[in-house]
């Protein structure tokens, strides 16, 4: 109650406030001066009696603030000092229960964890005698299959072994064939004529693989009288009218002494003696380009130019090499020189040339066969005139046929027709009716 009292003398003071300020601030009606000094001496005298009142509410407030906090101070320290107690004995409690429980709980744990390792070493003990049990059959097994493995491997080894110890025998044998052939090769290259043989077998075979053996001769007596035989000769179509062809002549040289020697020097990285040998081949080659050409060369029985075959592609870019020797021959001589790849070409072309003129030759023909063809046409279109004259003889026989019919039909339009049958009967079928004449 004492506290809703100081707060009522609160709330009367300040309404008193308010009043005096609200007087202050009015104006006064009249003029009269005394009236307003009075006014404002009551105003200062009961506004110090609130006050007063205000400083008398506040202590006695101020008092009753005291009391109840003491108060409320000692029933606080009752309070805690019961609580304290309180958590004293629960706390004592609660140790007492953990202890017990941990005390169980220990004791719990230490079976539970015998028990497991009991089984635990069980288990191992069962574990380590299975696996002990299963690496010994995986161990007889292994031995088993690496024993089977390594006699197949081992028999295996042995047979390649075998095998290529064949083998090498067998290379053995035809490295010594080779040996062999390759000092028969060389005896042959010895030999100035079986040198010459040794071109005209390469010669021989590049026309084989290309042209038919019509399209080719050997020892062929390209200039007539002249007993003077070409190693081969091409055989071209002629113009005369007897059919007699005109030849290509191609004769192989292997200038293999001069070509030696120049390798020889190339060897020996001389250059003096590798310009002096280069002239040498190149003098071998410009007289036998001229004994080609005095030799075999007899326009028109012949074609204005030969070819000279070396057999070898090495000697072929030799020669090749000499600046202006190629040119010299064809110009001098009409000798155009010919490697085995050259010449290969050379006559594949020739091939497609001997294919073209094969082809002029059958369209000629089939051009023959239109001519025919066409005279055979014409009597063909007599026959169809004559065929076209019958089929609109006919054709206008059937136009008067199909008139009449028209006619017909209109005049008998009044006439009752007759039913199927009876009609059967009165008029027989051409089937019928043939059978009865047929009878």
């Amino acid at each position: 109650m004492a506290g809703y009292e100081v707060w009522i003398a609160i709330a009367l003071g300040l309404a008193s406030a308010v009043m005096l300020a609200a007087l202050l601030v009015r104006k006064p009606a009249g003029p009269d001066e005394r009236l307003e000094r009075e006014l404002r001496r009551e105003i200062s005298e009961s506004a110090r009696g609130t006050r007063t009142e205000l400083t008398q509410t506040l202590g006695t407030f101020q008092e009753a603030l005291l009391r109840q906090a003491g108060e409320a101070t000692r029933t606080q320290n009752a309070q805690i000092d019961a609580f304290a107690q309180q958590l004293a004995m629960l706390q004592k409690t609660l140790g007492d229960t953990l202890a017990v429980q941990l005390t169980a709980l220990t004791e719990g744990n230490a079976r539970r964890m015998a028990e497991v390792r009991q089984t635990l070493e069980d288990q191992l003990a069962l574990l380590h005698q299975n696996n002990a049990a299963k690496l010994e059959e995986m161990r007889k097994t292994v031995d088993e299959k690496l024993q089977a493995t390594l006699e197949t491997r081992l028999g295996e080894s042995f047979r390649q072994v075998a095998e290529r110890l064949e083998q090498v025998h067998h290379g053995l044998g035809q490295m010594q064939a080779l040996a062999q052939g390759v000092g028969d090769l060389q005896r042959v290259l010895t030999n100035v004529k079986t040198r010459g043989m040794f071109g005209e077998v390469q010669l021989e075979a590049l026309l084989e693989q290309v042209l038919t053996n019509e399209q080719y001769a050997k020892q062929v007596e390209t200039k007539p009288r002249s007993n003077l035989r070409v190693d081969f000769a091409i055989r071209f179509p002629g113009r005369s009218a007897d059919g007699t062809p005109v030849w290509l002549p191609i004769d192989a040289k292997f200038p293999r002494d001069d070509y030696e020697r120049l390798l020889e020097a190339q060897d020996r990285a001389d250059p003096v003696g590798v310009e002096s040998a280069a002239r040498a081949l190149e003098a071998r080659i410009r007289v036998e380009a001229r004994s080609i050409c005095e030799s075999y060369l007899s326009p028109p029985e012949t074609t204005d130019f030969a070819i000279l075959f070396l057999p070898i592609e090495s000697l072929y870019a030799e020669v090749l090499r000499r600046p202006g020797l190629m040119d010299h021959l064809q110009r001098e001589y009409r000798v155009t020189l010919a490697g085995p790849t050259t010449l290969l070409a050379m006559l594949n072309s020739l091939h497609m040339g001997f294919r073209t003129l094969a082809l002029e030759q059958q369209a000629s023909e089939v051009w023959k066969v239109l001519g025919a063809v066409k005279t055979e046409f014409e009597r063909y279109g007599e026959w169809v005139g004559k065929i076209r004259e019958q089929v609109q003889k006919a054709s206008d026989t059937l136009d008067k046929a199909d008139t009449r019919t028209k006619q017909m039909r209109r005049a008998l339009r009044v006439v009752e027709a007759l039913p199927e049958g009876e009609a059967q009967a009165l008029l027989p079928s051409a089937g019928e009716d043939g059978d009865d004449l047929g009878g």
